[in-house]
């Protein structure tokens, strides 16, 4: 089944549903639309699955409901610049899962995505469990993304004439020059993101972690830092660092911790459903199987 849904911003988005009704359902936010052609060998270069969203889909769907979108896609399409707060976002998580009638569910988001899902967490009682990807738990880069998003947003208003970063360049950014590159984006896909980070300057992700009772796993592929150039902060983005340096806390407080091993394990291979479709699915039936021995 499939609904174009109104979110928030009076903006629609496609929702899918797919699955025995009677399965724990997974609300899967990245699940992008599949690509062909000279795109797709494009993404293959850079190791980005074309096919994605599909892949996430057809490897989950056998043992769970799928509750399926591509919110950054949409996002990129319908950006959001003043409005992009955690809070709005869960509100639009949350109207899409009331408009495909699904009470309770996991979630699974990566990157920005799996921020979102902390936020998710601390603001329902309709999760069953999380999978945050590629962003840690505890001590997250707010800080960090906050300044190399607004130094691309100053770029995308300053230099619209600029020379291009294609989108798939950003998503492999350990393969780009990072002193000499310049951004030539949309400033309101930008800001958005700006607006996003600006809400949560103040946000203390440890002070929460008491409110998540619900079973949890963060994963980060063993590669996954950035070092990022003067043009976007100066600043490094070690996702892999922090999250194997407060793995015990983190235990301690109930995650469980995953690090996926390869040399090029860095955050955009770590995202991939070759790579994290079996830790997902494995790690869901685990927690069923242990809710019921526990029932």
């Amino acid at each position: 089944m499939e609904k174009n849904i109104k979110l928030m911003d009076e903006s629609e988005l496609k929702v899918g549903l797919v699955g025995n009704s009677d399965s724990p359902t997974i609300m899967l936010p990245v699940a992008k639309e599949s690509v062909c052609g000279q795109e797709a060998e494009h993404l293959k270069l850079w190791g980005v699955d074309p096919e994605s969203g599909k892949h996430f889909i057809e490897g989950l769907m056998d043992k769970f409901r799928i509750l399926y979108f591509d919110y950054e896609g949409h996002r990129l399409q319908n950006p959001n610049p003043d409005n992009l707060t955690p809070e709005h976002i869960v509100k639009d998580l949350l109207t899409i899962a009331d408009e495909m009638n699904v009470k309770k569910f996991s979630y699974y988001g990566y990157s920005w995505l799996a921020l979102v899902g902390l936020q998710l967490a601390i603001r329902t009682d309709r999760l069953e469990s999380l999978i945050m990807g590629g962003f840690p738990p505890i001590e997250g880069p707010y800080k960090e993304m906050m300044a190399v998003t607004y130094k691309t947003y100053e770029q995308a208003l300053g230099k619209k004439n600029s020379p291009d970063i294609k989108g798939h360049d950003h998503m492999n950014p350990e393969k780009v020059d990072w002193d000499n590159i310049q951004v030539k984006i949309d400033t309101n896909q930008t800001k958005q993101f700006v607006t996003l980070y600006e809400n949560l300057m103040d946000f203390d992700d440890r002070e929460i972690q008491h409110k998540l009772s619900i079973p949890r796993l963060a994963f980060a592929g063993e590669k996954d830092t950035i070092v990022y150039g003067e043009n976007f902060g100066s600043v490094t983005v070690d996702i892999i660092g922090i999250l194997q340096k407060n793995k015990e806390v983190l235990e301690h407080l109930g995650w469980d911790i995953e690090i996926i091993k390869g040399n090029d394990m860095d955050h955009t291979r770590a995202m991939q459903p070759v790579t994290v479709v079996s830790l997902i699915k494995h790690w869901l039936i685990k927690c069923l199987n242990k809710s019921e021995e526990l029932s």
